[in-house]
């Protein structure tokens, strides 16, 4: 193991963000990537269920309910709950680019509790791009989409190729996903996360 942590800060020579000419439009909704995602998926009971809609610009807004199921103090949200909701927000990013990209690295700060009942409103937003490195930002408030911010991370993703997934994933869920009819559906199943 190198030992060596990726920046997240831009180098000099990144490049601002181009969203694509085929992305979603401001407000609408992106959808779940893949069923069984446990950040957006519709197939995950226990799952986070987050609702990500495309903003103006490259970036998006979220948000989910804290369940009981995703406690970890008594009434509290777990810390890796609201990491998980930070990393799917900012990876649902890359649908606005069109490419297909990983989680390399994600620093987030918890700065206030989030109770259970809670809605965690998110914003994301994609701050450069160089080479093959996505550099992202994200914020989670509570009390409403302008409250106070309970969470932030910085996100860098790393573009691949959808072989990334096939050589490492479950052949089974490889192959159901990229049976799927819906072109849109079986594209967006390999979008985010290692």
């Amino acid at each position: 193991m190198s030992g060596r942590t990726p920046s997240l800060t831009p180098p000099d020579d990144a490049t601002a963000p181009v969203r694509h000419p085929d992305a979603p439009a401001p407000g609408e909704l992106l959808g779940a990537h893949y069923a069984h995602c446990f950040g957006c998926g519709d197939a995950q009971p226990h799952g986070l269920m987050l609702q990500a809609r495309a903003a103006e610009g490259v970036a998006i807004t979220a948000e989910f309910t804290v369940k009981p199921e995703h406690q970890g103090a008594p009434g509290l949200a777990h810390g890796g709950v609201l990491a998980t909701a930070l990393d799917e927000t900012l990876g649902s990013l890359n649908w606005l680019l069109r490419v297909i990209a990983v989680t390399g690295r994600l620093e987030t700060d918890f700065v206030r509790p989030v109770p259970v009942d809670t809605v965690l409103h998110l914003e994301a937003e994609v701050t450069a791009v160089a080479g093959r490195k996505i550099y992202s930002t994200a914020v989670g408030r509570i009390g409403g989409p302008d409250g106070e911010i309970a969470v932030r991370a910085d996100g860098l993703f790393i573009e691949v190729k959808v072989d990334h997934f096939i050589d490492n994933g479950r052949p089974e869920e490889i192959q159901a996903a990229m049976s799927d009819p819906d072109q849109v559906r079986r594209a967006r199943a390999f979008e985010v996360n290692p």
